[in-house]
């Protein structure tokens, strides 16, 4: 699938290429251009839907580093302690990531042209004494540490898509978004189950995905959800997944197949006050209407098992999630 891909953006740039070998020192420049402004979404490749790249927030990762523009990372290390300060938000903490995991700024590379996440058994990190309850128990954070990567700039509405593979152990690997004191959670894939009756389930295969309204009304309580099984394990291989974000809904699609098409209408009537503790009450389920921006990472779920030792993260103690790319289109 990833050649295939990459096959089909390569023949739709090439004339770009050409013309860009051209441009004597402004080759490079050139040649980026032309290469991205030639992508469309693989659900249309054609581009009927007259979609252009948004380059402010979507990144390739082919860079030696990460760019520090688009991305911030959340647990940076200063002098030999991460730390949690908001730097787009002066005088606000970070998330630390949910116990047992806490979110490590050291914990992500850039490597063959991807972004790849780690979680690690590090119990010689410096962890934080918080203690989080998590299912009515105090769990303290230890052992484990993940990466949290958020986008820095924001937009509304348009299409979402990004080609990865989770990392196979249990650990989430999630791409979501904020903004407006909402949250979109468009997967949290768990790659790994050893609970035997999670496991007979498929829910290696699962795609969970979620809105949340923050708000005075709504609380964090979930909006919408929905849990739907692929024919194939989250962590076995590379797929893409695209998100068609607009005021009428959310269409979901894989490998360029549409997988799911759940109206505003259709979100507005699930009963979240039945479904989700109250939900947000009498107010509009369908919240994503402002402003987002991305975020990857990888988390704990205590519910879903978490890994117990070094051996439950592979043999070196590593598990990755890996992110050939990000990309997001608007309409003309």
């Amino acid at each position: 699938m990833k050649q295939l891909h990459k096959q089909i953006v390569f023949l739709a740039s090439a004339s770009a290429i050409v013309f860009a070998a051209s441009c004597g020192a402004k080759k490079n420049t050139a040649e980026k251009t032309q290469k991205t402004a030639n992508i469309h979404p693989f659900s249309d490749l054609s581009n009927t839907g007259n979609w252009v790249l948004n380059t402010e927030v979507s990144d390739e990762f082919d860079a030696s580093e990460l760019d520090a523009k688009k991305w911030r990372v959340v647990g940076e290390f200063k002098d030999g302690k991460p730390t949690y300060e908001n730097e787009d938000e002066p005088g606000k903490t970070e998330w630390i990531g949910r116990a047992p995991s806490q979110f490590s700024g050291k914990n992500y590379r850039l490597e063959n042209k991807m972004l790849k996440l780690e979680t690690k058994w590090e119990p010689d990190f410096p962890f934080s004494n918080k203690v989080d309850k998590v299912g009515g128990k105090d769990i303290p954070h230890e052992n484990i540490t993940t990466a949290c990567i958020i986008g820095r700039k924001e937009f509304l509405y348009g299409y979402m898509e990004i080609r990865c593979k989770a990392a196979d152990a249990e650990i989430s690997s999630a791409f979501w978004a904020t903004g407006g004191q909402t949250e979109f959670d468009m997967f949290e894939f768990f790659g790994d189950h050893r609970q035997p009756n999670k496991e007979a389930k498929g829910m290696d295969k699962e795609l969970w995905w979620s809105m949340h309204d923050w708000s005075r009304t709504g609380k964090g309580k979930t909006t919408y959800t929905e849990r739907k099984n692929f024919d194939f394990r989250v962590a076995d291989d590379f797929h893409v997944y695209g998100y068609d974000w607009s005021e009428n809904g959310i269409k979901i699609y894989v490998d360029g197949k549409l997988f799911r098409d759940v109206s505003r209408e259709a979100i507005n009537n699930w009963d979240d006050v039945k479904n989700s503790k109250g939900g947000n009450g009498a107010a509009e389920n369908y919240v994503v209407t402002k402003p987002i921006h991305i975020w990857v990472d990888q988390e704990t779920f205590p519910w879903h098992g978490v890994p117990d030792s070094k051996e439950d993260l592979g043999p070196n103690g590593q598990v990755d999630f890996e992110i050939d790319y990000i990309r997001v289109w608007q309409k003309q």
